[in-house]
Parts: C-alpha cells; structure tokens; sequence
C-alpha cells in the first residue's frame, strides 16, 4: 500500500493537473503549480502528500482523516500539508474553484517561517478549513485568478508575484474561523484504530537529536491506548490492511527520508532520534524497508 504521493505520482495520477508541463524545480528554487479544480479527479486516495496544498473548494465533497470527516457543502478554502494524511470524495459533478501545489522550498524562499509555523498549513492538529461567506470567496477567487495568470505570463519576476498570492491567502485565511463541525467516528474499533493513527502521528516531525522517539513498538502504543496489543493489531489490521508495526515502521522510515534529504543531521543522530539503539540497525533497518542505504538517500529524490 503506498503510503506517501510525491508531486511526480500527482501529476501521473491527474495528468491534467499539469497541462503546462512545468518541471519539479521550475521556479529555480522549489514548485509551484495552481490549476482549476474542474480538472480533479473524482476520488483522492487517503495518503500523506509529500507537497503541500491550498484549495478552493466550490462543490460538494466529504473530506476524510484518520478519525474525522467533514461534509464540505459549501465553498470553502482547505489547507494540507506533508504531516497530515487525508482522503477526498467529491458527491456532486460541479466542481469549480482552484488548487495551489506547492513545495516547502518554494514557500520558505526567503521568507520569514517563524509566522508560518502558525498558519494553517503547518500547524499540528490546527483545523484545516475554512467555510467562506460571498465576500471571501469573491477575494480568495481573484487571488487565485491572478496567481494562475502569473504563472502562465512571461514576466521574469513572476514566482515572487505567486510567493506573495500565497501568503496573502494564508493570512486571508488566518483572519477567518476555522470550520467546527468535524463528525467523529462511533464504532469502536474504529475510534482505536483513529486513536492509535492519531498518537502515532503527534510523535513527528521529530525536532531534536536529543528529543528521540517515545514509542517504537506495537507494545508502548496498546499501553498508552489501554487495550492488548493483540486487539489493536487485530484492529488496526482489519481496518488499514496493514499492521500496527507496519504503520509505526511506514511512519519511521518517511520521518527518517525527511531528515536525511531536509537536515544536516548525521546518520548517528537520525538513527538515535527514531529509536535505533545503533546506527547499523538503523541502516538495516532502512536498507530492507527502501532498497537504498542512509548515504544513498542524501542524494535520492524518490521515495
């Protein structure tokens, strides 16, 4: 089961998306992408996205975390990011509005991230979206309109122009109040199977050689959730198709292709951060679970 979309499997996935044939690195300094939501596809699978997304959603759809959904049935501005997997149903043909695509590079170019980490495309467990009234969706659509006419001008300068577009969208949004009517699950397997997805994703990013990983195993996570570790695997399996040290290893190794292709960390320091006792168990470790070695994935581009 794949587990994480690159911006390459996006655009295989919905070619449209990509009329224009902009290449991975096409401002010099990350990618940037915005396209019309007529262009999407009918069902996103639930996945991590190793990119981020803003999307301006005019039409109806159910939009499907690990433990809660959301009916969106009016417009609405949605924010994902690398951290958070999600799943997206449309149930109506009308889909209109737009999507930003982009890199964390091509964001942080320059820019000043302290704000950011606050804003709704980083914040850990902040609510994603955001229900527009008229006058928002009238303000939100120009800016949209105008980033998609930057990206397709000839003016040299024109990714800055975009940069701007989307932090002015994101402070747009930071002004408004999130949607609060998120409806949880009721069966009980699933709300354990919510929990221990949810418990095992509070543990990342991981921010400090010295702050390791409190729980590695299948174990440590039925503890913290009170059940027997048997019936969490037998949930969690039934439920995801895959096992509970399965999701925990998953969840490891994209940790462990982030700081290695996103830090100056030493494969020391990573492998003790994510809980290997060694740094050899850890290149094992890794070596079996992606076929390429700690020092091959510096340099790699795939995950």
């Amino acid at each position: 089961m794949k587990t994480t979309e690159n911006i390459e499997q996006f655009y295989q996935r919905v070619p449209r998306a990509n009329a224009l044939n902009l290449p991975l690195d096409n401002t010099g300094a990350g990618h940037i992408n915005v396209f019309s939501r007529e262009q999407c596809s009918i069902k996103a699978p639930y996945m991590r996205r190793d990119f981020y997304k803003v999307s301006l959603v005019i039409g109806t759809g159910k939009l499907q975390y690990a433990n809660q959904y959301l009916l969106i049935d009016r417009p609405a501005l949605l924010f994902s990011n690398p951290q958070i997997p999600y799943s997206w149903e449309i149930t109506s043909q009308d889909q209109k509005g737009w999507f930003a695509l982009f890199s964390e590079s091509f964001l942080l170019n320059n820019e000043r991230a302290g704000s950011l980490k606050e804003s709704p495309l980083y914040r850990v467990g902040g609510n994603p979206v955001y229900f527009l009234n008229e006058a928002q969706l009238k303000e939100i659509s120009r800016i949209f309109e105008k980033m998609y006419a930057e990206i397709q001008s000839d003016y040299p300068f024109k990714y800055d122009v975009v940069r701007n577009c989307l932090h002015l969208i994101i402070h747009e949004a930071m002004k408004m109040q999130p949607a609060d009517t998120f409806q949880k699950h009721h069966n009980a397997s699933e709300r354990i199977v919510a929990l221990f997805l949810e418990l095992l994703e509070r543990q990342f990013p991981v921010d400090s050689p010295d702050d390791p990983l409190a729980m590695t195993t299948a174990n440590q996570y039925a503890e913290q959730l009170s059940v027997h570790v048997n019936h969490l695997n037998r949930v969690v399996k039934q439920h995801t198709e895959q096992t509970t040290t399965q999701h925990i290893a998953q969840r490891i190794v994209q940790e462990a292709w982030a700081l290695l292709q996103h830090s100056d960390w030493s494969i020391s320091e990573i492998a003790y951060s994510l809980g290997f006792d060694t740094p050899a168990y850890f290149t094992n470790f890794f070596k079996r679970k992606t076929g390429k070695n700690p020092l091959q994935a510096r340099g790699s581009t795939n995950i």
